[in-house]
């Protein structure tokens, strides 16, 4: 008969490197993407503060 370990935080490990890398694919796009997006925020506020 065969013992098989138990692979416990298989699940928890697989769940942090999902998490790695969409926080490294969010950082690539802030890097490729940040001052458009910076500028667009900016617009948005001076927009809404111009309401009366």
């Amino acid at each position: 008969m065969f013992i098989l370990r138990e692979e416990n935080g298989q699940g928890l490990f697989e769940y942090a490197l999902i998490l790695v890398l969409v926080a490294i694919i969010v950082v690539f796009i802030l890097g490729v993407y940040g001052s458009q997006i910076a500028n667009f925020f900016s617009r948005v506020t001076n927009e809404v503060g111009s309401i009366p």
